[in-house]
């Protein structure tokens, strides 16, 4: 089968099965009934009623990761032990380099994804004392009519070109934001934003090509 090897701006969608979302369901269950760990959004009243939605669409995410790329599962979910595991939720090994990987998904309304959508990721925790992150890999969810849950995986940001500024930028506490559709937001919090169109696609292995759902997209 031939390799496949995306260029900037193009991504992969693939299904995801009834039995991967069972999966994060149970994980996050067993966490949210045994090991409260308090989030960051526990201030906001308004978000109390998502955190199993986040830590669903988290935990998802790792799970869709892990299967794509033949590695073990997550055996636990937040909190299950002390709520850290340094910003690594998979380690890869190659001879030249190890990748310490965090899983970064979230969810949207549809698998159309622009070049100038954002990834945020809260400058607390890009420079978090002790953390092991390399690399952030990017995955999104939707839901569709015909097809269930689709996960678009969108590829790799290197942890280190994003705090030399070679990508992304960086918006202090309080910075005023313009979302699309025209309405706005604050940020609570200084944080990155890297457009989707500096991610590095995933590597497509044949394996990957296999899964229900498969196929090439290309960011618009």
């Amino acid at each position: 089968m031939e390799q496949i090897v995306l260029t900037t701006g193009t991504f992969i969608q693939i299904s995801v099965s009834d039995e991967q979302k069972l999966f994060a369901r149970q994980l996050v269950d067993y966490s949210i009934q045994h090991h409260h760990i308090s989030n960051i959004w526990d201030r906001n009243e308004d978000r109390l009623a998502q955190t199993r939605m986040m830590r669903f669409t988290g935990k998802l995410g790792e799970i869709v990761f892990a299967d794509c790329y033949h590695l073990p599962r997550p055996a636990r979910s937040f909190g299950a032990t002390d709520g850290q595991d340094w910003g690594q939720d998979f380690l890869i090994r190659s001879d030249t380099e190890d990748f310490a990987v965090d899983i970064k998904s979230m969810k949207r309304r549809n698998g159309i994804l622009a070049g100038d959508y954002v990834l945020n990721i809260p400058s607390s925790q890009l420079h978090k004392p002790g953390s092991k992150t390399s690399h952030y890999f990017c995955i999104s969810f939707h839901q569709s009519e015909t097809d269930g849950t689709i996960a678009s995986l969108l590829g790799f940001i290197d942890k280190q070109a994003l705090e030399n500024g070679e990508i992304g930028k960086l918006f202090y506490s309080g910075t005023k934001r313009i979302r699309t559709d025209g309405s706005t937001f604050s940020f609570s919090e200084s944080t990155y934003e890297v457009l989707f169109s500096d991610i590095a696609p995933p590597v497509v292995t044949n394996s990957i090509r296999r899964i229900k759902g498969f196929r090439v997209c290309e960011l618009k």
